[in-house]
């Protein structure tokens, strides 16, 4: 899969607005109520992930959650990662 161009990048974001890119990486952070409904989207993430074959690095922090997505067979973002970002948003 062809590594998307900066205006490519800028022009997907917009369909996934609470993320960011951020040094090559699509980025979106999360607070919950507690660890528990942290790691229960957290399961729910690598759910999706595995279905779509593609998976995001996460940082857990009690109550927080970072995911990080990209493309590293491709070396940078692809439409992989927005169509991830976008699966993950719709499982607030």
């Amino acid at each position: 899969m062809a590594m998307l161009s900066p205006t490519e990048i800028a022009f997907r974001l917009n369909a996934v607005p609470a993320w960011r890119a951020d040094t090559g990486e699509l980025v979106r952070s999360f607070q919950f109520e507690d660890f528990r409904a942290a790691m229960a989207f957290v399961n729910r993430v690598a759910d999706r992930a595995e279905e779509a074959g593609h998976h995001p690095d996460i940082d857990i922090r009690y109550n927080r959650v970072r995911l990080a997505l990209i493309s590293h067979d491709a070396g940078g973002l692809t439409t992989k990662d927005f169509d991830l970002a976008a699966a993950v948003d719709k499982l607030l």
